[in-house]
C-alpha cells in the first residue's frame, strides 16, 4: 500500500508500462550472445564494444523511464478499517 508523505511524494511499489523498458538492457547478462572477437570496431574486439553499447543502452532506457514516470500521479486508497476490527482483544 502506498502512503503519502510531506511534499506530495508517495512511497510504495507502483507499476507503469514504461518500467518494462528496463528489461531491455538485461540482454548484456547473456554473455554467449556476444562472446566473440569479430567484428572489430576501431581495433576493439566485439566483446568489449558490445558491452559499451549495452551500458549506453542501459543509461538511455533508465533516463527515458525516469522522465516518463517521475510525474505520474498516484492515489492512495483510504483506510476503511474500523479500530474495533483491528483490536485483537475485543470480544465479538
Amino acid at each position: 500500500m502506498s502512503t503519502g508523505k510531506a511534499g506530495g511524494k508517495v512511497s510504495g511499489l507502483q507499476f507503469s508500462p514504461w518500467n518494462l523498458l528496463l528489461l531491455l538492457p538485461l540482454w548484456i547478462l547473456i554473455t554467449p550472445l556476444y562472446n566473440r572477437t569479430g567484428p572489430a570496431l576501431f581495433g576493439m574486439p566485439f566483446f568489449y564494444w558490445c558491452q559499451f553499447l549495452g551500458i549506453a543502452l542501459g543509461v538511455v532506457c533508465t533516463s527515458i523511464v525516469y522522465v516518463k514516470t517521475k510525474s505520474k500521479p498516484t492515489v492512495a486508497k483510504p483506510d476503511t478499517t474500523d479500530v474495533d476490527e483491528l483490536d485483537e482483544g475485543s470480544a465479538r
